[in-house]
């Protein structure tokens, strides 16, 4: 991994005044600990556990419709390759179905569950091996692909019946793949979000991606020419993971995000970006053990740019809680009360929200 030289930083207590919610809890693809990710269902169990703001994934079809999928495929999270056995794509040595090779009535055919892997190179409900095993079961109820507009539209419309003010934070997912097959994906949700009243810096929603060059398109063109100012977030990865491809002649290759990694890179993201989404060991390095924590400078650096900092994911799950940290709220108070993050994308928004709301309780009673 490349990253900063890891310094040993000891204990930093964030500073600032202890106000109730002033740390958020972003739902990641929605309560999706509990229930299969970025359904509805997993959006609302979200929403009445608290989270400040729900994420949305989104990838764009085939009849130019925007869905809310955490991958450009479906073949993770729906029964695509047996009702579509021959309507794949070869990627990599693997067969994967492509949304943008679907029109939306056959996708919101498909079932939909939980992350899986298939062993077989024939896909069958009975092989599937569910990514997250303690979690809701494979192929269980009835859960659908919905699009972006049906999920704002559910949240917006929670926000009426509630009086609560839950915000929306999409990702424009894979804008490099989107128009090499000739679709403007990010074109295509700003004009979603302009018309759901998403327009300036102090409306609920921020607006993420990783590829950075499509991250300056947005804030440099994009919004300018349709008169929208949003809160833009840089999420963070590892060249070796592929998130962002660049094509030359006609052929893809990793884009590397190592300049990232230097000093002065905050300072740059912040010239077009309001906030960095980081993957945690970006800022708590992986061999940090809980007598000696060692945080990296991106933290200090990102603050000192005036970029929000909202890492990624914090799961609770068997096998998921870092060496350093003592259980799922350790981890957390390591993340908001020593590293101090602005918010944190979890699977299990109502542990988070529980959480900052006993961590700001005693700071209140402290003041």
């Amino acid at each position: 991994m490349k990253k900063y030289t890891a310094l040993a930083l000891g204990i930093m207590i964030a500073s600032g005044s202890a106000i109730a919610n002033s740390k958020l809890v972003i739902a990641h693809r929605g309560a999706s600990g509990y229930l299969p990710e970025h359904t509805l269902a997993a959006k609302s169990a979200a929403y009445f556990m608290g989270a400040d703001y729900i994420e949305q994934d989104v990838v764009m079809t085939r009849d130019n419709k925007l869905v809310v999928l955490h991958d450009h495929y479906l073949d993770r999270v729906t029964d695509v390759a047996e009702k579509y056995p021959e309507r794949f794509r070869m990627e990599n040595g693997k067969k994967r179905w492509f949304a943008i090779d679907f029109d939306l009535a056959e996708i919101q055919g498909l079932s939909m569950t939980e992350g899986f892997n298939v062993s077989s190179e024939k896909f069958s409900k009975e092989s599937a091996q569910a990514i997250f095993p303690e979690r809701f079961p494979l192929w269980k109820s009835s859960f659908r692909v919905h699009t972006l507009e049906e999920e704002i539209e559910l949240i917006q419309g929670m926000n009426k019946s509630t009086g609560h003010d839950v915000g929306i934070y999409p990702e424009i997912k894979a804008p490099w793949f989107h128009r090499h097959e000739g679709k403007d994906i990010s074109k295509a949700v700003l004009e979603v979000l302009k018309k759901y009243g998403y327009t300036k810096k102090t409306d609920k929603v921020y607006l993420q991606c990783f590829d950075p060059n499509e991250t300056q398109r947005i804030a440099r063109q994009l919004m300018p020419a349709i008169g929208m100012d949003l809160k833009l977030v840089q999420l963070m990865a590892e060249t070796s993971w592929n998130e962002t491809m660049v094509y030359t002649r006609g052929k893809p290759s990793p884009y590397s995000y190592d300049w990232m990694f230097q000093p002065g890179a905050m300072a740059e993201i912040a010239k077009y970006a309001d906030g960095i989404g980081p993957w945690k060991p970006f800022l708590v390095d992986s061999s940090s053990t809980k007598d000696h924590l060692i945080i990296t400078p991106m933290i200090s650096e990102a603050k000192k740019a005036g970029l929000e900092v909202h890492p990624y994911t914090f799961r609770a799950d068997k096998g998921r809680i870092p060496t350093y940290a003592d259980n799922f709220e350790g981890m957390l108070d390591i993340f908001f009360n020593k590293v101090g993050v602005d918010g944190v994308f979890t699977d299990f928004p109502d542990k988070a929200v529980e959480f900052v709301k006993q961590s700001e309780g005693k700071a209140n009673k402290k003041s």
